[in-house]
């Protein structure tokens, strides 16, 4: 029996086929048919533990979520203290919590931007990126990227790869044009009809597998946004709070966007938090009509509260300097690993902790994950481009654990190959 007060299972078989029954059929099948039969009970710090009592170091940090760890002492601390005097608060009020954090949120990012508007999470922040950059320019198209990410809701989900817009009738590729990434050529091809309200990237995409910008990329495009009349939004859902060594990715780049778009981990990991972050004119219809969009959740107080500690411990200089260490450690680890398995472990992404696994098999990445399953790991495949894993080591690991991870992702990775090879084999 598997007792946590308000339910309970009798085993982790039966809470599966639940799970089947009143939640997600095609999603816990797809889990069960990969081989990850994970159901996560106890977290703390860097660790999962399934209901069976297996240990999992977690290096999914579901997309950044726990850039912390597992239910920070220092975070969970600060949102004990604050449910003595708040609740989630009242969205039509001004707020003590969403003030501070505001402030705090346009402290720490690009000058450009000057207020900050909240989502309970990121795809709803995407939408208000989406609307406030219409509204700015009177424009309705969006360019995004091929294979891009930026949520489900009903604006982000058409930013996105047709695989999740089209289920949905949501596919609208006049108002939505693509390009691929890194083509600066089919980017101003977009523009030039100065008909494109915003551009939207995340700085490195995470769903398709972490492909880095190439060198003034990104650049490039800001510069045609300013060219032909459109805004920049920079989507740090993911690349964000100090996963490349400095606080927001695109800061090294030297690009101020139009808007900035942060969630997961700002929540840290505690509770639902995600926001907006507008210059003067993205957020003139915050002067206009400030009812134009509102959100019962967004910006709850103890949302925020969680937010401002995570902020606070995620700019110490000890932090970055930390993150620094982890990816030096991490680059040369796997670079070992990747000479012992040329033809298999074909390249790293990589910019900070965020790291993409390049391997040579269509499906490589759910080789090497099942393999890391199966050693206490957890990373998953990039859902657009499973030749590679996503890899994503949390901003506070220890060395200990730094050296832990690379051993059993070492062994994880000579194993996948081996099994890749006799599968093909056997194929053949």
């Amino acid at each position: 029996m598997h007792d946590y007060d308000l339910f309970s299972f009798d085993s982790k078989a039966e809470m599966l086929e639940k799970s089947k029954e009143f939640w997600n059929p095609d999603k816990t099948q797809f889990w069960s048919d990969s081989g990850v039969d994970l159901v996560i009970d106890r977290r703390e710090g860097y660790f999962l533990w399934d209901m069976n009592g297996r240990r999992l170091i977690d290096v999914h940090l579901n997309g950044g979520t726990y850039n912390l760890g597992h239910r920070n002492p220092e975070v969970v601390g600060a949102v004990k203290s604050a449910m003595d005097r708040f609740d989630m608060g009242n969205h039509h009020f001004p707020s003590l919590g969403r003030t501070a954090l505001a402030e705090a949120l346009l402290a720490s990012a690009p000058a450009t931007l000057t207020k900050v508007a909240f989502a309970s999470g990121g795809g709803e922040a995407i939408d208000i990126a989406l609307k406030s950059a219409r509204h700015a320019t009177q424009k309705r198209k969006i360019v995004s990227i091929v294979k891009a990410y930026h949520g489900h809701t009903g604006l982000a989900v058409a930013t996105g790869d047709d695989r999740f817009s089209k289920m949905f009738l949501s596919d609208q590729p006049d108002d939505f044009p693509q390009v691929p990434f890194n083509d600066i050529a089919a980017m101003e091809q977009a523009l030039k009809g100065r008909d494109v309200a915003a551009v939207i990237m995340e700085t490195i995409p995470a769903t398709y597998g972490f492909p880095l910008p190439e060198p003034g990329y990104l650049e490039q495009v800001k510069a045609l946004t300013q060219k032909y009349g459109a805004l920049y939004i920079a989507d740090e859902v993911q690349t964000g709070l100090m996963r490349t060594g400095e606080l927001w990715a695109i800061t090294k780049h030297g690009i101020e966007p139009d808007i900035m778009v942060t969630g997961k981990g700002l929540s840290g990991g505690i509770y639902p938090i995600a926001a907006a972050l507008l210059s003067e004119k993205a957020g003139a219809w915050l002067r206009q009509d400030g009812f134009a969009h509102m959100s019962t959740f967004g910006g709850a107080e103890i949302g925020c509260v969680a937010a401002l500690k995570t902020l606070e411990i995620t700019q110490r200089p000890e932090v970055r300097s930390m993150v620094h260490y982890i990816s030096d450690v991490i680059s040369q680890g796997l670079r070992s690993v990747q000479a012992d398995n040329p033809d298999w472990f074909t390249g790293v992404r990589q910019n900070g902790v965020v790291l993409g696994l390049e391997f040579a098999h269509p499906e490589g990445a759910k080789y090497v994950m099942r393999e890391l399953y199966q050693l206490g790991v957890w990373a998953i495949f990039s859902t657009l481009d499973p030749r590679v894993l996503q890899y994503k080591p949390g901003i506070l690991m220890t060395p200990a654990l730094t050296e832990e991870l690379l051993d059993r992702t070492a062994l994880a990775i000579g194993r996948a190959a081996g099994k890749a090879a006799a599968t093909g084999r056997r194929a053949s």
